[in-house]
């Protein structure tokens, strides 16, 4: 190694071992931030729980107990939310939102938990698009899309189905549709605040025949339009 080569190696080592120790501190002295989602204690756990509207006009709901698989998997300080929707005209869609705690593995790619299931997502018709609010101010709320297809069993019968997906995060002051904003927001964050962004994964799922996917994603829409300004506490800054 010639002279220049090895002050190019020192200067590399000496950033990347300044950042490891930025990172190491941030880490140490980190503070857990405030949720973007309504939520109260639950009684004797470190938990909480999230606060979806129980009454909402035009819908009927129930609440649904997050799936032990789901519960096993996740760290044990992750607080959960989850509810049925029913619509006057039987439209169904399950409202869920995962909320992090002191850990980011809490939120993982919502495309794993579709697979396993056994839905086939449709990449080529899934894409980004924004929700208008009117609640509490007017703003587009960006979500993720997805289209996913798959064969269920009827009576005996293969019976082709659709999954409309619609998701996004928030945390205390901005929501996003994307992996990428959400983890650049976290480094940011952390790095120059001390702070650990809480996020919440919240999603919206419906299921309908082949050719209505159109058609139920209006309805999924509508019912966002309608739930969200009842639990989400961020109307602005989003990306």
């Amino acid at each position: 190694m010639n002279r220049q080569s090895a002050i190019v190696f020192l200067v590399v080592f000496g950033m990347i071992a300044a950042a490891a120790g930025l990172l190491a501190h941030a880490k140490a002295n980190q503070k857990l931030g405030l949720p973007g989602v309504k939520t109260r204690p639950l009684p004797d756990s470190q938990n909480l729980e999230v606060l979806l509207p129980t009454d909402l006009p035009g819908y009927k709901s129930e609440p649904r107990e997050q799936a032990s698989a789901v519960t096993n998997m996740l760290p044990q300080d992750t607080s959960f939310g989850q509810r049925l929707y029913t619509a006057d005209n039987g439209f169904q869609s399950l409202a869920n939102v995962v909320l992090m705690g002191s850990s980011r593995s809490s939120i993982h790619e919502p495309q794993i938990c579709l697979t396993a299931q056994g839905w086939k997502i449709d990449d080529t018709a899934s894409h980004v698009e924004a929700v208008h609010m009117d609640r509490p101010t007017p703003y587009d709320l960006p979500v993720m899309h997805i289209i996913a297809k798959r064969t269920a069993q009827l009576d005996g019968r293969a019976v082709p189905e659709c999954g409309i997906y619609v998701y996004w995060f928030v945390d205390a002051d901005r929501c996003t549709a994307t992996h990428s904003a959400r983890n650049l927001w976290t480094a940011q964050d952390m790095m120059f605040k001390g702070e650990l962004d809480r996020w919440a994964y919240v999603s919206f799922f419906a299921v309908c025949a082949p050719s209505q996917e159109e058609a139920a994603f209006n309805q999924v829409k509508r019912l966002i339009q309608t739930a969200v300004p009842e639990f989400q506490l961020v109307p602005r800054g989003v990306n």
